[in-house]
């Protein structure tokens, strides 16, 4: 079912808005229901209005003369998508950049995993009526169709990796057609799961944050291969070799083996009370340790290692942050907002140590962290180090493959995300991919809604349907409850600060040498970052004259 709108022949509409829900609501018919929304002229050109329907919401969108129907939430937070951004046929959400197209609800941008129901649209004697299926209208989500595999088809199509673009991968492959036999290797030993939740919020039931079930997997015969690595690829043979020693053949492969967080290098690293945060048995270890006596050293200030920081203070005795430089997050938001974070963080009870680092990590004779000595030093007590500072590549196993890799371990790819072997695409963190709003020069980023919109165009053009990247990077985090949003990339000339710092209420915008605005970055001002975001998807630009007097005119356009 479509979500394009037809008419009957108008008449005199009547003044005001029309609540479904109570005027209007036909009977139910075959699993569906049928409501008046509004008066046609009560949606102007450009514009969505939320409407509440008998068992949920609708977003109705107006544009170019046509009226829509989606789901009012986004099918990855619940996010109101009627305050999110209005693009060119799609909106986006305003927490963490998701795109639905507004004629057919489908997910174009990421993060999430379904896409919003689209509902049939018609107006009659003047006013919208909406034909809804009731089990959509109430979850708010839809999967897509998926086919089915044919036992006559003998490709095999692999994707390695179990991350958040893998999972992606493998269920586009079969949304957009391919038949044939799909296999997806995970070393850790557990289906997909939201990653993110790993230093947010350490504390989640991994059985209720897969991103599909066993099950699911099952139904859309895709295999799953959990608690293996893969050892080797050969470019020639086209077939993977597995931890297990079993080897798999294959027409084309996906790579996207994400990022490892490393340790500094130094003496006690490798105690069990040392840890970094990438998987969901690292924030088990983590939180279990927790506890009101306990002293808790974060060494880093990446935004994993503060979301870890923030996550612990309440739940123990001390947590001290050691950082390189003088102030947080420096390289991503600057030196003013990193400046007024760092001092967000003081309030909430975090201790800084900044300008060192930690020369050991010290342990008693059961091998159990006791305390850190710093670079001058002086002796923290620690009961648990968690190491923020950066991570390599899983990508070792690549070598002698054929594929074009960089020092850092990244794997060259074109537009298409394919490597310089016909048939092996890569993607996600270990991607040296064009990003569309930095004209298309390659970049390696390690964004998770990034990793998931690289698994899609990697499973279309997999599947014979060329899809070129139009990467617009999206980041978000929550520190202590306050919402953080950047979008776009590359390194500021200039920043213009917006609203106030100290309250974290602010836009900066990062402008380059040509006064170019490159980045946007908020808190407490959505839905402005996504607004940059469609605006850069758009191919277009915003420049420093563009921001004077009103910094936001162009929000209105």
């Amino acid at each position: 079912m479509g979500c394009s709108s037809s008419k009957s022949k108008p008449s005199a509409a009547t003044n005001g808005h029309v609540n479904a829900k109570t005027n209007g609501t036909l009977p139910p018919e075959d699993g569906y229901v049928e409501g008046f929304l509004c008066n046609e002229n009560d949606i102007a050109e450009n514009e969505m209005k939320p409407f509440e329907l008998e068992g949920g919401k609708v977003l109705l969108v107006k544009q170019n003369g046509k009226l829509s129907a989606i789901g009012n939430k986004c099918s990855h937070y619940n996010a109101l998508m009627s305050t999110g951004a209005l693009g060119e046929g799609r909106v986006r959400c305003p927490w963490h950049g998701a795109c639905f197209n507004i004629e057919t609800g489908d997910i174009e941008d990421f993060p999430g995993q379904d896409s919003l129901p689209c509902f049939k649209v018609s107006v009659e004697k003047g006013r919208v009526k909406i034909r809804a299926k009731r089990s959509e209208l109430e979850s708010g989500k839809r999967t897509k169709p998926m086919v089915k595999k044919l036992s006559g088809d003998k490709r095999t199509f692999v994707v390695i990796g179990g991350g958040p673009s893998g999972a992606i991968c493998v269920e586009t492959l079969r949304q957009e057609g391919f038949t044939g036999r799909i296999v997806m290797i995970n070393k850790e030993p557990c289906l997909p799961y939201d990653r993110v939740l790993v230093s947010k919020a350490m504390d989640f039931d991994l059985s209720k944050k897969v991103l599909r079930t066993e099950q699911f997997y099952a139904e859309h015969e895709i295999e799953t291969i959990l608690g293996t690595e893969v050892t080797s690829l050969d470019s020639v043979k086209r077939e993977v070799t597995l931890s297990t020693g079993a080897t798999i053949k294959f027409d084309k492969v996906y790579i996207a083996t994400g990022s490892k967080p490393r340790k500094a290098p130094v003496e006690g690293a490798d105690l069990p009370d040392v840890r970094v945060l990438i998987s969901n048995e690292d924030a088990k270890y983590v939180n279990g340790h927790l506890s009101p006596d306990k002293h808790v050293v974060v060494l880093g200030t990446s935004f994993i290692a503060l979301e870890a920081a923030a996550y612990s203070m309440n739940k123990v005795a001390k947590v001290t942050v050691i950082g390189r430089g003088s102030v947080l997050l420096r390289d991503s938001f600057g030196e003013q907002v990193g400046a007024s974070v760092m001092e967000y963080f003081k309030g909430k009870g975090v201790n800084f140590i900044m300008n060192s680092g930690i020369k050991r990590c010290i342990g008693d004779d059961d091998r159990k962290l006791t305390s850190v000595e710093l670079n001058d030093g002086t002796i923290l007590k620690a009961d648990l180090c968690i190491m923020g500072i950066g991570s390599t590549l899983f990508t070792t196993f690549l070598e002698g493959s054929g594929l074009i890799m960089h020092p850092d371990g990244s794997v060259d790819t074109n537009g298409f995300l394919e490597t310089n072997v016909e048939g092996i695409y890569a993607g996600g963190d270990i991607a040296h991919a064009p990003v569309f709003c930095n004209n298309n020069e390659k970049v390696t980023i390690g964004h998770y809604p990034l990793a998931q919109y690289h698994g899609r165009v990697a499973a279309l053009n997999m599947v014979g349907k060329p899809t070129e990247l139009r990467a617009v990077p999206y980041f978000w985090t929550i520190l202590f409850g306050k919402g953080f949003r950047y979008a776009g990339y590359g390194k500021p000339h200039e920043t213009i600060i917006e609203g106030d710092l100290p309250k974290l209420k602010f836009v900066a915008f990062y402008l380059n040498a040509e006064g170019k605005v490159i980045g946007v970055a908020s808190c407490g001002r959505d839905p402005v970052v996504s607004q940059y975001a469609e605006l850069l998807s758009q191919g277009r630009t915003l420049h420093k004259s563009q921001l004077s007097p009103d910094p936001f005119a162009w929000t209105k356009q």
